[in-house]
């Protein structure tokens, strides 16, 4: 099993990086017959060759972006993988369930009444209000969908999804209202948070999701055990020794954390968390222990490969990374319902 695992990655690990060297490529910036490899080393060395110009591009633009790309698409992949194996089933995705328009009407609560508040908070949390908030809306919806979906310690899947359905509704519609409400420049931002957009990768951001990623892959990661024994059942798994409610606390707080901080930083991407898992699970059956750790790496080469479209397309403009993995999902999402019914 480890050495399966161990190619496996390996070899998606490899896959990753070739894509990241292409994507450094694509972009409608002339670097002057140089190689942009050649000037990211460059950059990284410290060579006074490079222009402040193509330094800004390579380095705070395009590389900044890519990292986005990776460590969101990782997060997204991951956050959705645990919700499914939580809940037993394969529509039990952040998105689909409402945690990510929790997030998102959190966030664009904040952008449109946040001056009113904002001057009396300390400077630390001025910067990372948008990302508390949404951290917080992520949590709140994923509480509220447990709960109303969980009777007796047993979840009922229809309920769930007609209580994300719900939450999804009220939320997207509390956000059309203060689009309304909005003046120019939050109308942008809101704009923004809606259609989703790596546009805005920083390095300072990079940082922090990376810090969530570490933070959040220490606990779940190597729960692929423990989520193969809970699709026996909650009893069974106990009996097998798994500390069923602590790992359900587990993954409701991180991927409550893990989705709000993505929210935060490129806005509403969704299906991400259904489409890794689902190819996954058609190659590797529903073993947790691969499609966990593996989910990581192929949520990352999914929405590079999204967000390297999205900016290359139609440069200089770019198409919302949102649309896009949209129109990637929605296939899969139809093709798990047609199965489900066939197996009924």
């Amino acid at each position: 099993m480890q050495n399966k695992l161990a190619i496996y990655l390996s070899t998606s690990i490899l896959l990753l990086i070739t894509l990241t060297i292409g994507a450094l490529f694509m972009g409608v910036y002339d670097f002057g017959g140089k190689s942009p490899i050649t000037v990211l080393g460059e950059v990284i060395s410290g060579s006074p060759n490079v222009s402040l110009s193509e330094k800004y591009v390579i380095w705070d633009v395009r590389m900044a972006r890519i990292v986005m790309a990776i460590l969101i698409g990782s997060i997204l992949a991951v956050a959705g993988t645990s919700m499914q194996g939580m809940f037993r089933n394969p529509l039990a995705t952040p998105d689909l369930i409402g945690i990510t328009a929790g997030a998102t009407l959190m966030a664009a609560i904040t952008i449109v009444l946040g001056s009113f508040f904002r001057d009396f908070l300390p400077d630390f949390l001025q910067f990372s209000l948008i990302s508390i908030a949404a951290f917080i809306g992520a949590l709140l919806t994923t509480i509220m969908v447990y709960k109303m979906s969980t009777t007796q310690g047993k979840t009922n899947v229809v309920i769930m999804l007609l209580s994300g359905v719900a939450i999804s509704a009220l939320g997207f519609a509390c956000v059309g209202f203060l689009i309304y409400l909005s003046k120019d420049e939050q109308l942008r931002d809101l704009t923004f948070w809606n259609l989703g957009s790596l546009g805005g990768a920083t390095w300072t951001k990079n940082g922090i999701l990376f810090a969530v990623m570490i933070l959040s892959y220490s606990l779940l990661i190597h729960r692929g055990k423990a989520l193969n024994a809970m699709m026996l059942g909650e009893k069974d798994a106990e009996h097998l020794g798994i500390n069923i409610e602590k790992i359900k606390k587990q993954i409701v707080v991180l991927t409550a954390l893990m989705v709000g901080s993505c929210v935060a930083f490129s806005g509403t991407i969704g299906f991400v968390g259904l489409i890794v898992p689902y190819i996954l699970r058609l190659i590797f059956k529903s073993n947790y222990q691969i499609i966990l750790p593996m989910s990581a790496v192929m949520g990352s080469i999914l929405l590079l490969v999204a967000d390297t479209f999205s900016r290359t397309i139609v440069a200089p403009s770019e198409i919302p990374i949102g649309v896009i993995t949209a129109f990637l999902g929605a296939p899969v999402f139809i093709a798990i319902l047609i199965r489900f019914k066939n197996s009924m």
